[in-house]
This record gives C-alpha cells, sequence and structure tokens, in this order.
C-alpha cells in the first residue's frame, strides 16, 4: 500500500472515531438529564399580596347552590306577631268527666265514711254496713217499672239496679253520712273513686235527676244517646 492509500485509511478512522466520540457525548448529557433533578431557584413570596382567585380549570363541573322545592308548602308561613291572637281554651267535650260530688252545706257531725261491700237494692240507692244510702240528687227507677221503645215493652226497674249491681262489684264507696246508724235511709253523695255516683246513674239513663239537683244536663245528654230507660231493651 502506498503512502497515499495509507493516508486516506488514516482520515477515514479518524471520522468514524469522531462520529463515535459526538454520539457518545450526546448520550451521556442525555441520560444526565434524565436522572438528575432540575433545581429552580426559590422565589420570595410575598405575604402582603392579596391571594388571587385561582382560574377555574376547563372542563371542569362546575357547582351550584341546592334547589328549593316547593318552599312555600313545607316551610312554614310566616306570620306576624302583630295579628297573632290568643284564643280561649275550648270548653271539655262533656260535662261528665268533671262531675264531683256537689258541694253542698252538709251537717256539722256528718263525716265521709268509707262503706264496704255495698248491694244495690234499687237504681239509686244501696245497703252497706247496716246502713241503707239513696244517692242524692237523683231520683231512682223502681223495681216494677216498665219501659216502652219502639212500642217494645221491657223491665227496665229491674234492669237498672242490675247496672247499678254490676259497676259496684262490691267496691267500697266513699259516702258523707251521719255519725250514728239510722233506721231509715238516708239521702247523701257518695262516690267511687273519683267518680262520682250520681253523675254516672244519670249519665248512663239508669236514674233521672231531680229538679233541684246538679245532674240536669247528664239527663239531656242520656235522653239524645238513648241511654239507659231512655233506649231500646237491654
Amino acid at each position: 500500500m502506498g503512502r497515499s492509500g495509507r493516508s486516506r485509511l488514516a482520515i477515514g478512522l479518524g471520522s468514524v472515531l469522531l462520529l463515535a466520540g459526538i454520539l457518545l457525548i450526546i448520550q451521556g448529557g442525555a441520560l444526565l438529564s434524565v436522572d438528575r433533578p432540575v433545581l429552580v431557584p426559590p422565589q420570595d413570596v410575598d405575604d402582603t399580596q392579596p391571594i388571587r382567585p385561582v382560574a377555574p380549570v376547563a372542563g371542569a363541573q362546575r357547582l351550584e347552590p341546592a334547589r328549593k322545592v316547593a318552599q312555600e308548602l313545607i316551610a312554614p308561613p310566616r306570620l306576624d306577631p302583630a295579628e297573632i291572637e290568643r284564643a280561649e281554651p275550648r270548653p271539655p267535650l262533656s260535662e261528665l268527666g268533671l262531675a264531683v260530688p256537689p258541694k253542698t252545706p252538709m251537717p256539722k257531725d256528718w263525716r265521709e265514711v268509707l262503706l264496704y261491700r255495698p248491694v244495690a237494692t234499687s237504681s239509686a240507692m244501696f245497703e252497706s254496713m247496716g246502713r241503707t244510702v239513696v244517692i242524692s240528687g237523683v231520683h231512682g227507677i223502681d223495681l216494677d217499672r216498665s219501659c216502652s221503645f219502639d212500642d217494645v215493652s221491657w223491665p227496665c226497674g229491674q234492669r237498672a239496679r242490675a247496672a247499678f249491681n254490676s259497676w259496684l262489684r262490691g267496691r267500697a264507696l266513699n259516702c258523707f253520712v251521719p255519725p250514728d246508724v239510722e233506721r231509715f235511709a238516708v239521702a247523701a253523695p257518695c262516690r267511687l273513686g273519683k267518680q262520682d255516683v250520681g253523675a254516672w246513674l244519670v249519665s248512663n239513663g239508669w236514674a233521672t235527676a231531680l229538679p233541684s239537683g246538679i245532674y240536669g244536663k247528664a239527663e239531656v245528654i242520656a235522653r239524645n244517646a238513648q241511654m239507659g230507660i231512655f233506649g231500646p231493651a237491654q
């Protein structure tokens, strides 16, 4: 090989080595840029400046306030306190539940006595502990009396006594009676627990109210409701 041939070969090898070196340098720079993080110089933050709102991101869903549905039906109406009036309480549906023993003046020597195991002898009279007591303020139904309803006659006197006995069931009664046992019957107000006996008899139609008594309204209610002797056979 001549001198010119060697020169060309040397130039070719040098070019190849130069190109390989350039490629190695480029590849090394790429590796360094991937593995080494880029340091950003810190910026001074000014706390005195107001925080600027962040611009909405494109495509993000916009949140809207909840919609009120039928507010006039669900929410209570607005009232003016000046237009509110205090109404009077309604009267009781019936005065029977408020019936108490009559506040009539009683003899000073009479006392409230508990009478055990009473037995009704008529619709408004009973016997207990050697006493015969007639419920005051009412008129009982005679045992031999018959009542008629829709042209049907029935023995209402006996039925009234049976109803009174069934209601008593031998329970003790509180009655205002004289201290000594009287030979004759004595009229006295009585109660069974907290219930007035006269009010129960008249309101259920098993006795009638005396004109001077306190059970007139109870008798009107019993008549209108066709209770006891004012109704059909029982």
